[in-house]
């Protein structure tokens, strides 16, 4: 944990997020409240699901106070459909299971923090005014992340969703994005909504602190070369381009290289599932030799001629010694919001190459600090790949490695977001509420929604 830096002064802030496991949105979230603690704030996180042995280790170690509430009546999904309504469903829950147990007024908070999740914040405003502001943290609109438009049942469905969805963010007292590319998608999507609120550019961050490395330390599969790819098991990650380019080296490039696949995995979550089993028959189907570790131990114990491996759900320490020892990163979602890997990667030295599209143009400066490429041409990642692993001088990349830990520490530091955020969250208890949609008719639609459905449940039970 960093030293305390004294923020404006001390105040008790409460997160809300549906569900604390492994993922970008977690890691900044986690930041941001160990940021803020840090800072001298008193911080709590509510959310409705928070596995131990699923989610990063100040979540569990007692470095942030989390309590798992709102998740006794409405499950994840139902038959793995309607996840969107039994998420909203779930936060309405735990809003009112913390209003109502006095738990929420015990903690009497000055600022919400809010992400993911904006339908609940209209319910939020109504418990909580005048005293409690809220800052919602915008990844990118939900709306354009939903999948499976093309039947007219499915939009029909999602429609009342979308609809919400911005009407909701209409009642947070400020809305932070995590980069200029999400900025531009949420002023597009929602051009009222992004001139009634300023949207402000809250940069996700890495610790930049110097880890010291141990003596005992020894290299990875006997110092094997090996490229590296951290990104949950999910299609839109298009970890099958790293694959692809990977299998595109000739045999005389790839010999004695070994290529990294590791991420976040719920054996809960079929696209996890099915994603990686797709990964596993790419890799067969071009030849390449593979293996699937699931543990820290299988995944160090890990026979020579494996050219590809699969790691699931990696511990901080494992990610750590992974960092440590690759030789370039290999980031390949497109438009991908911004990104928080290639900065792990940068403060640890390690090249990236990534894809020319969405926040990772804002991070990797190309040829600077790695590269950036099409996805759509997988040639240039291959070349790039096998310009590290055979042709770059150790000066050249010994001066981009440099390149790199210096652009992280000076412009994506931890400390630089949570002086960030705390200054949005001063300015928001200094100024007047700023929710400018009609507050009771959008909380008895809510309330009557949520009764509906709970009395389903109960008559069910």
């Amino acid at each position: 944990m960093t030293e305390k830096t004294k923020g404006a002064d001390p105040k008790t802030i409460v997160f809300l997020h549906p569900d604390l496991g492994i993922g970008g949105a977690e890691r900044l979230v986690v930041d941001a409240a160990v940021g803020l603690q840090n800072r001298g704030h008193r911080v709590v996180i509510f959310t409705s699901h928070c596995d131990p042995q699923h989610c990063f280790d100040e979540a569990r170690d007692g470095t942030l106070d989390v309590r798992v509430r709102g998740n006794t009546i409405v499950p994840p999904s139902i038959l793995s459909r309607f996840s969107i309504l039994c998420s909203i469903l779930r936060q309405l829950h735990l809003i009112l299971q913390i209003y109502l147990s006095s738990e929420l007024a015990s903690l009497n908070p000055d600022a919400f923090f809010v992400d993911q999740l904006s339908a609940g914040l209209p319910l939020l405003q109504l418990l909580q005014r005048p005293r409690g502001r809220i800052l919602f943290y915008c990844h990118f609109p939900d709306l354009l992340l939903a999948q499976g438009r093309a039947r007219w049942w499915k939009r029909a469905y999602r429609t009342p969703f979308d609809f919400w969805e911005q009407f909701s963010m209409g009642f947070a007292d400020a809305i932070a994005v995590n980069s200029k590319f999400t900025k531009g998608v949420v002023s597009r999507t929602w051009p009222v909504l992004a001139k009634q609120k300023d949207l402000k550019v809250v940069y996700p961050c890495v610790d930049t602190k110097t880890k010291e490395k141990r003596t005992d330390d020894k290299p990875l599969w006997g110092g094997k070369k090996f490229l590296l790819s951290i990104n949950r098991f999910e299609r839109k990650k298009d970890i099958a381009l790293a694959v692809k380019a990977f299998a595109g080296l000739s045999p005389e490039a790839r010999r004695d290289v070994r290529l990294v696949v590791a991420g976040g995995y719920d054996p809960r979550v079929a696209e996890n599932v099915g994603y990686h089993k797709e990964l596993v028959d790419l890799t067969e189907a071009m030849g390449l030799r593979s293996m699937t570790a699931k543990t820290h131990v299988t995944a160090l114990q890990v026979p020579d001629d494996v050219e590809v491996l699969f790691l699931h759900s990696v511990p901080n320490l494992l990610k750590d010694a992974l960092l440590a020892s690759a030789r370039l990163l290999i980031y390949t979602p497109a438009n991908e919001h911004f990104g928080i890997v290639p900065l792990e990667a940068m403060l640890a030295g390690v090249p990236v190459l990534a894809a020319d599209t969405g926040g990772p143009t804002e991070t990797v400066v190309d040829g600077v600090t790695g590269w950036l490429r099409s996805p759509m041409q997988v040639d240039e990642w291959t070349k790039v790949m096998d310009k590290v692993l055979n042709q770059i001088s150790p000066k050249d990349l010994e001066a981009m490695s440099r390149a790199g830990v210096t652009r992280v520490k000076d412009n994506f530091g931890d400390t630089h977001m949570a002086a960030r955020l705390d200054d949005i969250i001063t300015e928001m208890l200094q100024g007047p509420s700023r929710a400018w949609l009609p507050l009771w008719p959008t909380i008895v639609l809510v309330l009557g929604a949520a009764a509906s459905v709970g009395l389903r449940f109960a008559l069910r039970a």
